[in-house]
């Protein structure tokens, strides 16, 4: 039987069009069916091997009996006996298919009614072909999935990066590298997870859906409960309600999770992300430092298997222990200017942060002109490792202050690669002080910073019952992910990252 659905000529002008190899490949799955061997009836399919362990494993599996299964990424046609590449999750596997071992009919639909792209079982034995590529010498083969939709062509593949992120599946599918980012992903977070638990930290779970949006400045997603009547807020931090927890005496506690902000999106932000908070009595920010540069380390070890890392053409040394260094003396290292000379006068600031060039608000205080000159001025400057410690009070409403000095509090973040990985306080446990820095916040938000936090009642009431002592940090797992692949975009981490939907009719 001739194969009728083949191309009409080599040319790619005589090449069938999209909608007629739609129609092709529908074509050969009816005469399948019709023929009682629809592939979407197939339920399970026993494999004892992967694509990988054959390589892997190749002078103990040699001449021995395997069962595999993926998805056909090429295939070579030679008349009775064919070549076909089959691709797992562990990698690729040639297969050698005759007809004289699966069968006239089965070798007859894989010459006419199976495409790149379809999902198959193969039976066999592994050897090694005269060119010295190891293969399996298939003695039966099956359908498992029919591919209705080509996949890109070989050689251009899937470059479109904005149809990588809306079609995942098909990136996942032609570009292995893809593949690999998000395997490592998954190390990253089992790392943080192992380290924790090891040292007595319990995971938890808080709500999603808040009456009020506290523990960070951010804007959040506004939803509506139809039940209560009331609007809700999508969380943008897990802090207030992890807090709590401490103050039912859970001592150690974390959370991995979504968190959702409803602000810009660049290479560094997406409305949704991914952080781990962690609240650890009787330590306080230092002690927090130790936690974060050796998981960050650790995770660097899993995933990349070395701590020195390059990142986007530059080399990263995640080697212990990162630099140490004041917010005040990392902005008089890169401007010139001691702000701490003249703490709590705006007036002195205002005026040496004019002859910077920063753009600053007649409202700020001493210590937002100080960190707005830390934003504009140093971030972009920190390549390597190193916390930044002692923020101001006035952008740390959280955070407890400084013994010997009031102005300041008990906070770093660590900076790698020009970008903030994670932040950190001694935690704010009177609940009195607290209170007055909500205030101040609520003043902020009346003069219209959507940001600012409002007032979390019920964590006041949780803080007069007393809370121990506390160090908490949290981290963006994304940006974490993105410095140990050497990811360009924050996109690249998130397996289905948000998109504004195309206006136009999809691809019939």
């Amino acid at each position: 039987m001739g194969n009728k659905y083949k191309g009409t000529g080599e040319n790619a002008a005589a090449e069938p069009d999209m909608n007629e190899l739609l129609q092709i490949r529908r074509g050969k799955l009816k005469e399948l069916q019709n023929g009682g061997r629809d592939p979407f009836g197939v339920t399970t399919y026993v494999r004892d091997t992967t694509a990988g362990e054959i390589h892997g494993r190749f002078d103990e599996l040699e001449n021995k009996d395997v069962c595999v299964a993926g998805r056909i990424m090429s295939r070579r046609i030679m008349g009775k006996a064919s070549f076909l590449d089959l691709h797992d999750r562990s990698g690729k596997v040639q297969v050698y298919v005759k007809i004289d071992q699966v069968g006239e009919d089965s070798y007859r639909d894989f010459k006419n009614f199976w495409d790149v792209g379809d999902i198959i079982g193969v039976k066999g034995y592994v050897f090694k072909t005269k060119r010295g590529e190891i293969s399996i010498h298939a003695k039966g083969i099956k359908l498992l999935s029919k591919s209705l939709r080509p996949l890109p062509e070989k050689f251009h593949g899937l470059k479109d990066t904005d149809l990588r992120y809306r079609q995942r599946y098909v990136d996942l599918i032609m570009n292995p590298e893809v593949k690999e980012t998000f395997i490592k992903r998954s190390a990253v977070i089992k790392t943080i997870r192992d380290m924790l638990d090891s040292v007595g930290y319990i995971e938890v779970e808080t709500p999603v859906l808040n009456t009020i949006p506290g523990g960070a400045a951010a804007r959040p997603f506004i939803t509506h409960h139809n039940t209560l009547d009331i609007d809700m807020y999508m969380r943008i931090a897990t802090e207030l309600h992890l807090k709590r927890l401490m103050v039912g005496g859970m001592e150690k506690v974390y959370e991995i999770g979504r968190i959702f902000r409803n602000e810009g999106m660049d290479v560094k932000h997406n409305p949704e992300f991914t952080t781990i908070e962690m609240y650890e009595a009787y330590t306080d920010y230092r002690g927090m430092m130790e936690r974060t540069e050796n998981m960050v380390h650790s995770c660097a070890m899993k995933a990349c298997g070395t701590d020195k890392v390059t990142y986007q053409g530059e080399e990263i040394d995640l080697s212990l222990p990162f630099e140490r260094m004041t917010m005040n003396d990392a902005v008089l290292k890169y401007t010139g200017v001691d702000f701490l000379s003249f703490k709590g006068d705006a007036e002195k600031a205002r005026e040496a942060a004019k002859k910077l060039g920063l753009e600053v608000k007649e409202s700020d205080g001493w210590g937002e002109i100080m960190a707005e000159a830390f934003d504009q001025k140093v971030e972009e400057k920190l390549l390597q490792p190193v916390f930044i410690y002692d923020y101001p009070v006035e952008v740390s409403p959280l955070t407890k202050r400084k013994k010997d000095m009031p102005e300041l509090v008990e906070r770093f973040e660590l900076y790698i690669a020009r970008c903030e990985l994670a932040n950190a306080y001694s935690e704010l446990n009177d609940p009195i002080d607290q209170r007055g820095r909500f205030m101040h916040q609520m003043e902020l938000r009346a003069n219209g910073d959507e940001e600012a936090n409002m007032i979390d009642e019920d964590f006041l009431n949780a803080l007069e019952y007393g809370m121990p002592p506390t160090g908490g940090m949290g981290m963006g797992i994304d940006r974490l992910v993105m410095l140990l692949t050497d990811s360009a975009s924050i996109r690249d981490v998130l397996l289905f990252p948000t998109m504004k939907p195309r206006e136009e009719p999809p691809e019939a």
